[in-house]
């Protein structure tokens, strides 16, 4: 007989704790796009911030930014001496958009003591008005049990009673935390089997860690077996200090390994797991960093053997060396020693782009030959399909030559102006042959990239009409390598009228031919998707 299975609840801290990473700064904009993919990936927990702490997590929760999820706004409990309905910090979580309030509670008698200098009792009791306020607003209310485990181990009876207060108090999820990231997975074992003992069933308890010794997924799979049924982390594992617990990881483990599929479930279906890969390098792309080769489950490098035994076994049987399919998680085979594999996925790639070539034609060949050399001086073509496609159309089939730029200028000057203003102008020239007839631009901009794309677009005859509702949505500079003569990587994302997106991709040793390579494939993709001759992708 088959048991039932528990359900796991999946909260995601990208938006708050994620943000606390050095060099991380969401703008509204960027977490309404965060949130979206997180409620549609089925994430159930989406916390998106701290209202009324900044303006930005205000605006963000002026409104509901989950259609699916559960929408969580995340604040202190009351303050000591102060009633719940006179808390401005309260009042702020109470009143946002949000489905959920998550109170960070302390648990540590020694913090109490020297972090919020009150009694033991004033805490138990600002967690339990906090819970009952956020209950009388008709959220649901959840407790981080901050510094739980060093708590724990400091003051047993004190930790439990604030865990058993938030509990008794009225709320869905009393969250231990492993602030400090220090604790090992057989204490978290062992605690959180001495929480649920004394009271508390791990249906209503959840894991909340941090990554300083390397072991948040760990302490979060160690709880699990302990009993939780609520894993706090983050995409692609960001956090403060070392980063939290990685959802990315947790989640295929948790879908995919029969140590816990076989007794858990999760509300992720596996389609959506499917696209994990995906999400992992999209949430990448948006920090405008490259993504970790070697992350497990989604990395490049996950599935990739290189020559010798491995390879061999692998052209057999893929089990010999993979622990799951690639294809569940979104990724894919990379046998380096053979071309076979990347065949494969050229054929499906171009498939998808409405191209068919047969695996014995020697153009696929070729292109397997151009992609690979590429990308060795660069590119990458994974996060830049419009070019990959064009790449393909040039090589497999024909892409209209609709314009040919024979030169292009730029120039910088710094000078001051008028009022002694020092100010650095812009300009570019372009020349560009459309029909046979030369058409030169000039325009200004704000730096060379702006007024070289101005002045390109400025004039191209009888397709400018085509052009004027491509619009560039970001672009993204990294260097590959070191020093002032470093290799340029640009990667431009465009998008138009109909709400197609697409990304091109430059390279070059400098920062303007780079950039300009973007933009001219950019342009070149928008006059080819106009008729239907590409961009199947984009457009689905």
């Amino acid at each position: 007989m088959t048991m039932a299975r528990e359900r796991i609840y999946l909260f995601d801290t990208t938006l708050r704790d994620g943000q606390q990473t050095p060099g991380i700064d969401f703008s509204v904009e960027d977490k309404i796009a965060i949130a979206k993919m997180l409620d549609e990936f089925g994430i159930d927990y989406v916390e998106g911030g701290y209202p009324g702490a900044n303006p930005t997590d205000t605006a963000f929760f002026s409104q509901k930014r989950t259609a699916r999820a559960k929408f969580v706004a995340f604040g202190m409990t009351k303050r000591v001496g102060v009633s719940a309905s006179n808390d401005p910090g309260l009042a702020a979580l109470v009143q946002s958009k949000s489905d959920a309030g998550c109170f960070v509670a302390k648990s540590w008698d020694y913090h109490v003591r020297v972090a919020l200098g009150c009694t033991n009792e004033e805490n138990l009791a600002a967690i339990a008005a906090s819970v009952e306020a956020a209950r009388a607003a008709g959220k649901e209310a959840l407790v981080d049990c901050e510094h739980f485990f060093d708590g724990f181990k400091a003051n047993p009876g004190y930790a439990l009673a604030c865990a058993r207060t938030a509990f008794d108090a009225g709320a869905r999820w009393v969250v231990l935390c492993d602030t400090n990231g220090g604790t090992q997975p057989s204490e978290v074992r062992d605690i959180v089997e001495k929480v649920i003992t004394s009271g508390i069933p791990g249906e209503n308890l959840g894991i909340h860690a941090h990554d300083d010794t390397g072991q948040a997924v760990a302490n979060s799979l160690a709880a699990v077996d302990a009993g939780v049924r609520q894993i706090q982390g983050t995409l692609n594992g960001i956090g403060e200090r070392c980063g939290n617990a990685n959802l990315i990881t947790l989640i295929p483990t948790l879908m995919l390994k029969s140590a816990f599929a076989d007794r858990i479930e999760t509300g992720i279906s596996a389609e959506a797991l499917a696209g994990i890969s995906r999400l992992s390098r999209n949430f990448d792309e948006l920090l405008n960093r490259a993504p970790e080769a070697q992350a497990p489950y989604v990395g490049a490098s996950a599935f990739a053997t290189k020559a010798g035994i491995h390879a061999s076994a692998l052209a057999k049987d893929p089990a010999t060396y993979e622990h799951i399919p690639p294809e569940s998680v979104g990724n894919r085979r990379k046998v380096m020693v053979s071309d076979q594999g990347g065949k494969a996925n050229f054929v499906a790639e171009l498939k998808r782009r409405g191209i068919d070539v047969p695996r014995d034609d020697s153009r696929l060949d070729a292109l397997i030959a151009v992609v690979k050399e590429r990308e060795a001086e660069g590119y990458a073509y994974e996060g830049a399909d419009a070019s990959f496609e064009l790449l393909a159309r040039k090589m497999l089939h024909t892409v209209p030559e609709f314009f040919r730029v024979t030169s292009f200028r730029c120039m910088i000057e710094r000078r001051f102006d008028a009022n002694g203003q020092l100010k650095t102008v812009s300009e570019a020239i372009v020349k560009v042959l459309v029909d046979g007839e030369e058409k030169m631009s000039v325009a200004e901009g704000h730096g060379p990239v702006n007024a070289l794309d101005i002045a390109l677009r400025k004039d191209l005859g009888k397709f400018q009409h085509e052009i004027g509702d491509l619009e560039l949505a970001d672009f993204k500079v990294r260097i590959l390598n070191g020093g002032s003569e470093a290799v340029t990587r640009v990667l431009i994302e465009s998008h138009d009228a109909t709400g197609a997106r697409w990304w091109t991709v430059g390279v070059s040793d400098n920062i303007i031919d780079a950039s300009f390579q973007a933009l001219m494939d950019s342009i070149v993709y928008k006059l080819m998707k106009n008729r239907e001759m590409a961009g199947l992708v984009a457009a689905e």
